[in-house]
C-alpha cells in the first residue's frame, strides 16, 4: 500500500518502457514492509534540470535513481559528489542532506566490480579494457581504478569522452597505466562492453571477439536479453562473463545503503524480484 507516510525515490529518466529497477526494488520493500516505493518518471532532457530540483521540493521525496541520458548531466545539477562519481563523469543516485543539499554517487561501477569479485574475476593488479566511455562505461572504469587494477584501457568512438574519462583517471589515480585510443582485447585479463552494441538486432559486436583469450574475464552491460550476441560468442570461447542483470542486482545493496535503508543479498534480491520484459 502506498500511504501519505509513503517515502518516494523517483526513478528519472527517458524512456521508462526499459525501466528494471521498480520490478526489484518494489517487492523487496513489500517483503520487509519498508514504506518506500520507487516510481518510474518520464522526464525528457530539455525538461530535467528543472524538473529534478522540483522533485526534491517535494515534502515526501526520499531520493531518487538517474538513468539514461540524464546520468552526466547530472553532475552539474548537484551540489556535491562523491568521488566515484567524480571520475566517471556521471550520477546515477541522488539524495538531499539535512541541509537541503543534493548529494549524489555513482553506483553502476560497483556492482560491476562486486558481481566480478563474485564470480572470481581478479582484478588486484590486472590488465583491463572497457569499451564505451559513456556514463556506464566512465562508472566501471571508475570503480575497477578503486579496486586497484594495474592497467586500464579505455575506448569510445567520442574521442573528446574518451580522453575526458583518461584525463579523470589519471588525475585521481595517479599509479594507473591508463590507456585510450584501442579497443583490441588482446593482452587483457578483463574486457567489457559498456556500450549499447547488443541492443538492437543487427548490431555489430563491441569489439573483435576472436582477439579474446579463454581466459579473460568479460563483462556486458546490455540489459534488453540476457545472453547478447558478444556474450554468445565468448561463451563460445569458454570465457567466463558477467550479463548485465548482474550489475543491476550488485548495485543495489550500495543503493539501499546509500538510500538509508537495510541492505540485503543480490540472492534475496533475484528471488523476490518480478521482472517483466
Amino acid at each position: 500500500m502506498i500511504s501519505g507516510k509513503t517515502k518516494l525515490i523517483a526513478h528519472l529518466g527517458y524512456p521508462t518502457e526499459s525501466f528494471r529497477a521498480p520490478m526489484i526494488y518494489n517487492p523487496y520493500f513489500e517483503k520487509h514492509d519498508i514504506d518506500a516505493v520507487v516510481v518510474p518518471m518520464g522526464c525528457k532532457a530539455e525538461d530535467y534540470a528543472e524538473f529534478l530540483r522540483l522533485v526534491f521540493r517535494l515534502s515526501n521525496i526520499h531520493g531518487a535513481l538517474i538513468t539514461m541520458p540524464h546520468k552526466v548531466t547530472t553532475m552539474g545539477l548537484l551540489d556535491d559528489a562523491m568521488t566515484t562519481a567524480r571520475v566517471a563523469g556521471s550520477c546515477n543516485a541522488i539524495r538531499m542532506d539535512p541541509d537541503g543539499r543534493l548529494i549524489g554517487d555513482m553506483f553502476d561501477g560497483e556492482g560491476f566490480v562486486r558481481g566480478a569479485l563474485r564470480k572470481g574475476a581478479v582484478l588486484e593488479g590486472a590488465k583491463v579494457l572497457v569499451v564505451g566511455a559513456g556514463g556506464v562505461g566512465s562508472a566501471i572504469a571508475a570503480s575497477l581504478a578503486a579496486a586497484g587494477v594495474r592497467e586500464l584501457s579505455v575506448f569510445d568512438n567520442n574521442a573528446q569522452t574518451m580522453n575526458g574519462l583518461a584525463d579523470r583517471l589519471r588525475t585521481h589515480y595517479p599509479e594507473l597505466i591508463v590507456n585510450a585510443g584501442s579497443k583490441d582485447p588482446d593482452g587483457h585479463d578483463v574486457v567489457v562492453n559498456a556500450t549499447p552494441l547488443g541492443m538492437n538486432a543487427g548490431d555489430p559486436l563491441p569489439m573483435d571477439v576472436d582477439r579474446i583469450a579463454p581466459a579473460t574475464f568479460v563483462g556486458e552491460v546490455v540489459m534488453k536479453q540476457e545472453i547478447t550476441p558478444f556474450l554468445a560468442a565468448v561463451r563460445e570461447k569458454g570465457c567466463r562473463f558477467q550479463v548485465g542483470t548482474d550489475m543491476l542486482f550488485e548495485q543495489i545493496p550500495a543503493y539501499l545503503e546509500f538510500f538509508g535503508f537495510r541492505t540485503t543479498t543480490p540472492e534475496e534480491l533475484r528471488d523476490v524480484a518480478r521482472i517483466a520484459y
